[in-house]
C-alpha cells in the first residue's frame, strides 16, 4: 500500500483528502493507480488514514477516508540524532536509514574532527535535499510523520539542545561493555525523549567527551569499531529492539 503525506488543510470536513503537487503525477502516471485503489495518507499533524481513491485528474487526487489507522508506525519514544558531519554523501544514507528506523529529528553537528565545513548557503541547500530524502524514506517505510532535518549546529549548541531530553546516549569506543548498554536501553520509559550523539569519521575528540555532563551515557556498541554511518544505525536498531511493541 502506497503512503502519502498531506497538510492539515487538505483534509475536508466531508471525510475527503485532497492530494496535490508532485504526488498527483506519481499516483496517476508513475504507479498508475485507479479509482478504488487504497492508499495510506498521513496528515502532517500526526493522524493517518486508510483511504480509497475517488477521483483522479491532472492536478488533484480525491481520496475518501475509510478508517483511521489507530495503530500507527511510530515509536512511543521520540529519538533525536545528533550526527557529526560526515564526508561525501554519507549523510544521505544516514538520513534515509535512520528515517526508516523511526528517528524523529536529525541535527547535523560540526565537531572538531569533521572534515566537512558548510557555510550557511551550502548548508541551506544540503538541508533542503536532506529533508526531501527524509520524506521519501518516510513514505517508503510507512511512517506517520516525516523527520525534521535541522540546519547544522555546533557541538556546544547540540549539547544544550540535548540537555532538555530524558536520555542522552553517546556510543564511544572506550565505554564499558554491552551489558551496560542493554541495561540503559531496557530501562527507557514509554514516551521518553532520547538523544543519540554520533561522532564523525575521526571520532569524538577527547575534550568533547570530557565536556559531557554525567547525564550523557557513554555506551558500547560492541567490541568492533563502527564507521560513523554505521554507529547511529546500530544504536537505533538496538533501541527499536528494546522499545518497539
Amino acid at each position: 500500500m502506497y503512503q502519502f503525506f498531506v497538510d492539515e488543510e487538505q483534509k475536508t470536513k466531508e471525510g475527503k483528502i485532497h492530494i496535490i503537487g508532485p504526488d498527483v503525477n506519481h499516483i496517476k502516471n508513475v504507479v498508475r493507480m485507479k479509482i478504488g485503489n487504497r492508499v495510506r495518507v498521513s496528515v502532517r499533524s500526526g493522524e493517518s488514514y486508510f483511504c480509497d481513491l475517488e477521483a483522479i485528474s491532472d492536478d488533484l487526487i480525491v481520496a475518501a477516508i475509510v478508517e483511521q489507522d489507530t495503530v500507527g508506525t511510530e515509536l512511543s519514544q521520540k529519538v533525536i540524532l545528533f550526527q557529526g558531519l560526515p564526508k561525501g554523501d554519507k549523510m544521505e544514507l544516514i538520513i534515509q536509514k535512520m528515517t526508516e528506523l523511526g528517528v524523529a529529528e536529525i541535527y547535523p553537528v560540526a565537531m572538531k574532527n569533521c572534515v566537512v565545513k558548510l557555510d550557511e548557503k551550502k548548508a541551506g541547500s544540503k538541508v533542503t535535499r536532506w529533508q526531501a530524502i527524509a520524506e521519501s524514506a518516510a513514505k517508503q517505510s510507512k511512517r506517520t510523520v516525516i523527520p525534521t532535518i535541522h540546519m547544522p549546529v555546533s557541538y556546544e549548541q547540540a549539547k544544550k539542545i540535548a540537555l532538555g531530553l530524558d536520555i542522552k546516549l553517546v556510543p564511544y569506543e572506550n565505554a564499558r561493555g554491552m551489558e551496560a548498554t542493554r541495561e540503559i536501553m531496557s530501562s527507557i520509559q514509554e514516551g521518553a525523549s532520547i538523544g543519540i550523539f554520533i561522532g564523525p569519521e575521526g571520532g569524538f575528540d577527547q575534550k568533547e567527551i570530557d565536556s559531557l555532563e554525567d547525564s550523557f551515557y557513554r555506551i558500547s556498541l560492541g567490541r568492533r569499531i563502527l564507521r560513523t554511518e554505521t554507529a547511529g544505525l546500530a544504536t537505533m536498531s538496538m533501541l527499536v529492539y528494546c522499545l518497539d511493541d
